[in-house]
């Protein structure tokens, strides 16, 4: 048995020292076994936490943002299963990629061997897994700031995440945009970043190749990326043969698989998509803006109250950081070159943004409470409402006809709706062959400036085009009308003549704009005896 005894003055009594059992010494605090600890219950707690947070996140968006959230996704993977549906001229066309609506019609299909495809499951089982998803993408922005950073300034940027407006009214929708951002988050957490401690270029060339098949536009983001890792890669050659021409030829490989699969043809949606959004530019038909609209307004209102910070972090981050500004400052150029712009497609760019307002907030120290709080109040309001209450009317609707079917469903039911084309989701919220019309508007392929759609044809004189549409043939009217409040007045004549009595009013929006009405409107008809 050891002994130590106290130096300088009066010897005191021996001091025993236990012997430790090997295996069994205690970490020293702060050595690299007691950070492992933490580190580890850090990340359980940390997954846990983020994981309730998107799933509340899911069950707390109620309303609907863009139709392609239901048309390009849930209702290409309901007629994957079931067999009935409507697909959008885009699928005839081999514009979009089977690959994300196949995610969602895998669970279809388990729910149908199962005999659980209840509609209701239908509905949020794709918005489940979407969440979850979004959930592991904000534990890897986490762990990429950590390890590019510190532990600090990561916890900060997971907070501007988790605290983002637009990402909690985006993340857990059924949309490719929203696929692609979950993707490039993953893509960027395996990125070889320089005084980083992980990175593998190999991995991340898997993640972007699948964004860019889920989505071409994901290579916007990244072509500066995977330049600069070429760039810096001292052996070029090996990364090519080793590493991309490997990733690309599975990539397009299987993709080309796939699609001669789904569309009976060989085809190449890349190239499809390009050629009708970049080089024919028709993607104009569904709306143009001015050049500066992403900088006016689009990177404004997504970013939303985390703009001050955004720019504050960019003037204070390090060096290192700027070529991830570079990054969106080249993407938004790139967006604003094309005609048609919308909010969503910004969604890659909010992690890479979170980043920089995560940096703001790390250097904050005399303000941080004070901006801390200013984030949560400023970002709690528009996602709140935006999540439960502007533009329910679309979701609640389809609520409403699930009770056209069923057993206890009126016989020869049948749906007309009178609105703006794919305004509402179709059977994949309803989940029963009942007949259902809608408004149709494909674009003219071959480019007539004349070219009017069905839609446009209605409006210019909704009364005219219902009366030629069902004259004299009363048979074939709709036992249901659906249409917004604005188009009540224009229509009554027809509504009166024929029957047709309201039975249910659904509010839509505070800010009804041209077609959109506050309100939406169901009529039911009324067949007159004879």
């Amino acid at each position: 048995m050891e002994t130590a005894r106290e130096g300088g003055g009066k010897r005191g009594p021996p001091v025993r020292l236990r012997k430790r059992k090997p295996g069994l010494e205690r970490p020293v605090p702060g050595s690299v076994a007691g950070r492992g600890v933490g580190i580890f219950g850090e990340s359980i707690y940390l997954c846990l936490f983020t994981v309730v947070f998107r799933l509340l996140n899911c069950f707390l968006v109620q309303t609907s943002f863009v139709p392609d959230e239901y048309w390009q996704s849930l209702e290409v993977a309901h007629h994957m299963v079931f067999n009935y549906g409507y697909l959008t001229w885009e699928w005839a066309e081999g514009l979009r990629s089977p690959l994300y609506p196949l995610l969602f019609a895998g669970i279809y299909k388990v729910l149908a061997l199962l005999s659980k495809d209840d509609v209701l499951l239908l509905i949020w089982l794709p918005r489940v897994v979407q969440a979850l998803l979004a959930a592991l993408a904000d534990v890897k922005l986490y762990s990429f700031v950590k390890r590019l950073d510190n532990t600090d300034t990561a916890r900060w940027v997971y907070f501007c995440q988790l605290s983002s407006w637009f990402t909690w009214y985006c993340c857990t929708r059924t949309l490719s945009n929203t696929m692609e951002t979950v993707l490039t988050t993953f893509a960027l957490c395996s990125y070889p970043v320089e005084g980083a401690k992980m990175g593998s270029s190999r991995g991340c060339l898997l993640l972007v190749a699948l964004a860019f098949l889920v989505r071409p536009t994901a290579l916007v983001p990244w072509a500066p990326l995977l330049l600069r890792l070429f760039w810096k890669e001292p052996r070029k050659q090996h990364l090519l043969l080793s590493h991309c021409a490997p990733v690309g030829l599975l990539a397009l490989g299987s993709s080309a698989i796939l699609d001669r699969v789904f569309f009976g043809k060989w085809t190449v949606v890349p190239l499809n998509f390009l050629q009708f959004n970049v080089l024919h530019n028709l993607a104009a038909f569904y709306g143009s803006h001015p050049w500066h609209w992403y900088v006016s307004q689009g990177f404004p209102a997504v970013l939303g109250p985390h703009l001050p910070f955004f720019v504050h972090g960019c003037l204070r981050a390090p060096k290192r950081h700027r070529f991830f500004l570079l990054v969106v400052l080249w993407t938004v150029a790139v967006y604003s070159a094309l005609s048609h712009k919308e909010f969503r497609f910004l969604s890659p760019l909010l992690p890479l943004c979170m980043v920089f307002c995560g940096h703001s907030l790390a250097t904050l120290t005399r303000w941080r409470k004070p901006a801390v709080a200013f984030l949560l109040v400023s970002n709690l309001l528009p996602a709140l409402y935006m999540g439960l209450v502007h533009q329910r009317g679309a979701l609640d609707v389809m609520g409403h006809l699930q009770g056209l079917c069923g057993p206890s469903a009126p016989p020869q039911a049948s749906v007309f709706m009178l609105m703006p084309c794919h305004s509402t989701p179709h059977y994949s919220h309803l989940h029963c062959p009942l007949p259902m019309r809608f408004l149709q508007c494909p674009p003219d392929l071959t480019g007539r400036t004349d070219y009017l759609d069905e839609a446009d044809l209605f409006y210019a004189d909704p009364l005219r085009w219902l009366q030629e549409e069902f004259a004299g043939n009363s048979a074939v009217l709709p036992s249901h009308l659906v249409f917004f409040s604005v188009l009540e007045q224009d229509i009554s004549p027809f509504l009166f003549s024929n029957g047709y009595e309201k039975t249910a009013t659904f509010f839509h929006t505070h800010l009804p704009q041209g077609r959109i009405g506050s309100y939406i409107y169901v009529y039911k008809r009324h067949p007159k005896p004879l």
